[in-house]
Order: structure tokens, then C-alpha cells, then sequence
């Protein structure tokens, strides 16, 4: 919707990339980067939680296999039967009609699309970043908590690590609205690899914080009849946040498993280690959050059609040369999608901005503005650092 800055209905003014998100140092680079992980790991977790051998497991989970002869705890990873399909189909048969057919067409390419944001993601225009990771927790009192474990600590690159021409991208974009969606300030010249440090399972418990973002930041008034699913654009917010939520807890949920395949020891005191039984509370319509997966997809939805609208100035920079020639050509790829152009996928938008434009809605969309902020500040309450500059990305994102 046309705003003013102040985000009191007033004036239009034309919509761009810019003046919806703000800008602040390295900001465009920095987006496109946390675009692309945050897409990458939206496409994982649907992949990974409707994916047939996990789903049967994690629904109908197995009667648990003694150790392996040497010890070691038993796999996750060995082949499954074939009634997974029933239940995978199950999962998806949960979703509301509005969403389906944009859910069907993800998964039809899902596969293709995930390999392609994986490659994208390890290239360095797009995995570098700069992160403020001393910044003080503003919204609840904590206890001082240190990283024991390896899997906590995230440490940054070597200077000459960084290329050149990275460096001279960032430091030419210091350009922000003070009243945009969203700022990224680049702290310092320390600079974070998301490849030598991607999403993982830490052990870290993170309850508090996301009780914060769904009881605080997430909205609650007389207007929102069903906290997901009602006609209305906080309810919409509420959704996209629940699929955040829902992408981190397949992430954790496979890590989970991972270890366990791996035959790598659970650090002492760690809550969570089996991911059938975390599938089940965390992701499953029986769990804590019936509506997770479908709120995950919704999710994945916004961000393809955020992807298609700055589609032009992405392939502006391709060709322009800011972003070097084999990024740029796994860009154009997956810019080229089917997805970015199906009408089942702008669903998820569309009825996010028909809810907006409301003549009963479009005076509190400051309150919008407001609560994405919050949503990103609040990962500065998160102890853990790896799972703390994750999430600033992802949420940024």
C-alpha cells in the first residue's frame, strides 16, 4: 500500500524496493544474500518435512531400534516403506483449499529450485555478511549466557578472505529511509560466513524468545478471530512469522537427525533428541501448531513473490557486474523459475495486500511496520550466536 514515511495514510507515493525495505549500509547485497538463504532454507525444510521417508517415521514413528553392533544409536536414514506417500499426503491434506494449489506447484518444482538457491548460497556475493553480534537484548532481562559448545560459537573470516570487490559494493550502499520496512547496519568489518557456519541444530533452547514473538510481536485483538486464518491482515503477519518459525523447526528437527546418524554424542542437558517426537509437537497438524506446515508454505509464498517483484533490479546488477559472473548466472536461473510467474503462488500476497488496502485496515499499517522491526531486534535476545545471526538474517529477510 501507498504510504506516507510516517505510515499515516497521506499522499501516494510510488512503490520500489527501496522505499518498501529502507536501506541501510549494504543493504541491496546484504537483501539479496539473506534472500537467498532464507529462500534456501524455506525450500529445505518443505523438502525435508513432507519428504516421505521422514514424514512416515515422525507420524507412525517405528518401534526404536536397539544400538548398532558397535554402539552407535540407530538411523534415521535407511529406506521407507511405501505407505510414506499415504502419510506425506496426509500432511498435505491439511492445508486450506486457498493454498493448495500454490502448495502443489512448490512441490513440483521444489526439488530443482532448492539445488539451484543451495549453489547460489555458497557463492561469496551471496554467503558474506556483516553482523552486529554483541548488541544488547532490549526486551526482557537475561542472564549472561556463553557459548560452550563449538556449534554455538561462529567466528568471523579473514580479512583477505573477503574479496575486493565485495567490500567496495558495501561500502559504496549507505543509503537508508529512517521510516523504511526494515535497516541492516553493518557494525563493523568483521565479516561472517554463512557456509562455514550454516543453520544447525546447537541445542540451544530458544522457547523464550519465540513465546516473546508470538505472544508480543505477533497480534492479538478483538479482530482476529482465528489467530492464522482470519479476514484479516494481522492475522496474515501472524502466519508469515508461524511459517519462520515452522522453517527453523524442520532445520532443528534435521539436525537433529543428522546427529544422530552421524553417531555424535547429544551434549549433556540437551531437551530434544529424537526428531520423531519433535516432528510430531513441533510440525505436525497434531502438534502445537496444527497449522504449521501450511503456515511454513505461505512463508515460502511471500518470499518467491517478494523474489519476483525486485526480479528487474537483480538482473540490473547481474548485469551490471556487482554481482560476478557465476553467482550471476545461477541468479538469472532461478529467476527464469516458473514459480516467480504462478498465479497459485502470488496467492499468499495477494490476499496479504487485498487485507491491507482495507479502508479499515490501511490507518494501522504502521503498526505493521513497527512489529517487522521488532522482529528482527528481538534475535538480539538470542544467546546463541549461530543461531542468533541466522535468525536476524532469515527474520531480516
Amino acid at each position: 500500500p501507498n504510504v506516507t514515511p510516517s505510515g499515516a495514510p497521506g499522499e501516494e507515493r510510488p512503490l520500489t524496493v527501496r522505499s518498501l525495505r529502507g536501506r541501510s549500509r549494504s543493504a541491496m547485497r546484504f537483501g539479496t544474500a539473506a534472500a537467498s538463504l532464507a529462500l534456501a532454507a524455506l525450500a529445505s525444510a518443505s523438502l525435508f518435512v513432507l519428504s516421505d521417508a521422514f514424514a512416515f517415521r515422525a507420524v507412525i514413528p517405528p518401534t526404536r531400534r536397539p544400538p548398532t553392533a558397535d554402539g552407535r544409536a540407530p538411523s534415521f536414514s535407511s529406506a521407507a516403506p511405501p505407505q510414506n506417500r499415504l502419510v506425506a499426503s496426509r500432511l498435505r491434506s491439511s492445508v486450506s483449499d486457498e493454498l493448495a494449489p500454490g502448495i502443489r506447484a512448490i512441490d513440483e518444482s521444489n526439488e530443482s529450485l532448492c539445488a539451484l538457491l543451495n549453489q547460489l548460497r555458497s557463492e561469496p556475493h551471496f554467503r558474506l555478511y556483516s553482523c552486529d553480534l554483541l548488541a544488547s537484548c532490549e526486551y526482557m532481562p537475561q542472564e549472561l549466557f556463553e557459548c560452550y559448545t563449538e556449534s554455538c560459537e561462529i567466528y568471523p573470516v579473514d580479512d583477505e578472505e573477503v574479496p575486493s570487490a565485495i567490500r567496495n559494493v558495501d561500502a559504496q550502499e549507505h543509503d537508508f529511509e529512517l521510516d523504511g520496512w526494515a535497516r541492516w547496519d553493518m557494525p563493523s568489518d568483521d565479516y561472517y560466513d554463512t557456509d562455514q557456519f550454516p543453520e544447525d541444530f546447537t541445542g540451544y533452547d530458544g522457547s523464550e524468545i519465540w513465546n516473546f514473538i508470538h505472544e508480543r510481536i505477533c497480534f492479538h485483538d478483538d479482530t482476529i478471530v482465528d489467530e492464522y486464518d482470519s479476514d484479516n491482515w494481522k492475522a496474515d503477519f501472524n502466519k508469515a512469522v508461524s511459517g519462520l518459525h515452522s522453517m527453523v523447526s524442520a532445520q532443528v528437527i534435521r539436525g537433529i537427525a543428522e546427529q544422530i546418524d552421524s553417531g555424535e554424542e547429544f551434549e549433556e542437558g540437551v531437551e530434544w533428541t529424537d526428531p520423531a517426537v519433535e516432528f510430531n509437537r513441533r510440525l505436525s497438524p497434531e502438534g502445537e501448531t496444527p497449522k504449521a506446515i501450511e503456515n511454513l508454505y505461505f512463508a515460502y509464498m511471500l518470499m518467491l513473490t517478494g523474489v519476483a517483484a525486485a526480479r528487474d533490479r537483480l538482473l540490473q546488477d547481474c548485469n551490471a557486474g556487482k554481482i560476478d559472473a557465476e553467482a550471476a548466472n545461477t541468479l538469472r536461473s532461478i529467476l527464469a523459475s516458473d514459480l516467480l510467474d504462478d498465479p497459485s503462488i502470488a496467492v499468499a500476497s495477494r490476499k496479504l495486500h487485498d487485507h491491507a488496502v482495507r479502508e479499515d485496515s490501511i490507518e494501522a499499517l504502521w503498526e505493521a511496520r513497527m512489529r517487522t522491526r521488532e522482529l528482527m531486534r528481538i534475535m538480539n535476545c538470542v544467546q546463541c550466536k549461530s543461531a542468533g545471526s541466522m535468525g536476524r538474517l532469515q527474520s531480516w529477510a
